[in-house]
């Protein structure tokens, strides 16, 4: 378990980062240090009203970088989706509680589980650096955390232009690139 503080314009963001599968420091260099890189990126680029409203306040995130297995396993319980996902993402809280945290004590925007295999099938198939696919699905599973969605067109369009904005301040390119173009 790696967990760091970092200040960021909302106060300081805890990364607790929990890798439960050795696979991962053989498949990206600094698993948990690139994460936490990623996801205070996403932190930084959120423009929700739920993030202005975190402005000054601490927040906390734990990420689990796991196996196939056990993504899938939390996948069929919390989504009733049989098999890994990439990337899956568990508010901890949402704009209307917020109010309800004393004040003092880090907001718990929740937990985000990332699946190793599932990140390499993808990553081979879409002819991508694993670490930066790694670092996309981090920066993707905190913005869900954030409150942003891409259920519909324009919400999508929205999350994407979060994501490509901070993924350019990690030096990682567009992933939508190919989509948009």
């Amino acid at each position: 378990m790696t967990k760091t503080r970092k200040p960021t314009e909302a106060g300081e963001l805890t990364v607790d980062v929990r890798i439960a599968d050795a696979g991962w420091r053989a498949l990206i260099p600094r698993p948990a240090a690139t994460c936490r890189r990623a996801v205070t990126a996403a932190w930084r680029a959120a423009d929700t009203a739920f993030a202005r409203r975190l402005k000054g306040r601490d927040a906390e995130v734990s990420v689990l970088l796991a196996g196939d297995d056990e993504v899938a396993a939390l996948n069929a319980q919390y989504r009733g989706k049989k098999g890994p996902t990439n990337v899956l993402s568990f508010p901890g809280i949402d704009a209307d509680e917020l109010a309800a945290v004393p004040a003092g004590q880090p907001v718990p925007l929740g937990d985000v589980a990332i699946a190793l295999g599932q990140l390499g099938r993808e990553a081979d198939a879409q002819a991508l650096a694993p670490a930066d696919h790694f670092r996309h699905l981090c920066v993707h599973g905190m913005l869900h955390l954030l409150g942003y969605d891409h259920l519909d067109d324009q919400d999508a369009a929205v999350m994407e232009e979060l994501e490509t904005a901070a993924l350019a301040g990690l030096g990682v390119a567009d992933p939508y690139a190919s989509a948009h173009g």
